[in-house]
């Protein structure tokens, strides 16, 4: 089974968005590990660890991000992480910015996919069970 971690980065509380990806990744076959809300980049990282996840997927929706996510890629390469797929999703800047400038500052980041605000949780899954080679 592949085990997937999911979480709401930072000093962000969205709950609700959280618990509909939990649902959904679970529906579409993935053995979801939420560690929910006000969660920091450590949090992910030691829940990756535990349960041999394939993949990190974090959320952001209050536009603090790109703040929250520095040097996460760094920090799962030093725990050993460095296979994961690293995603992440939301209103994850502050104020109405190109996408295409945002997508490209998260990859250099280390992310592998980038995900806009209203984008479709069904893209993601199909991109995760690419990545996965589960398609």
């Amino acid at each position: 089974m592949n085990t997937v971690v999911i979480g709401v980065i930072g000093a962000d509380v969205h709950a609700v968005g959280n618990k509909i990806i939990d649902y959904v990744l679970t529906q579409s076959g993935f053995h979801v590990v939420n560690i929910g809300v006000l969660s920091s980049q450590e949090d992910f990282i030691n829940a990756a660890i535990e349960t041999d996840a394939k993949a990190i997927l974090v959320s952001s929706l209050y536009g603090h991000g790109e703040m929250d996510c520095r040097y996460f890629k760094e920090k799962c390469v030093e725990a050993g992480l460095d296979h994961v797929k690293l995603y992440v999703g939301g209103n994850i800047v502050v104020g109405k910015q190109e996408f295409s400038e945002v997508e490209a500052r998260f990859k250099a980041m280390g992310f592998d996919r980038v995900y806009g605000p209203g984008q479709k949780i069904e893209d993601a899954i199909a991109d995760l069970k690419l990545d996965l080679n589960m398609a």
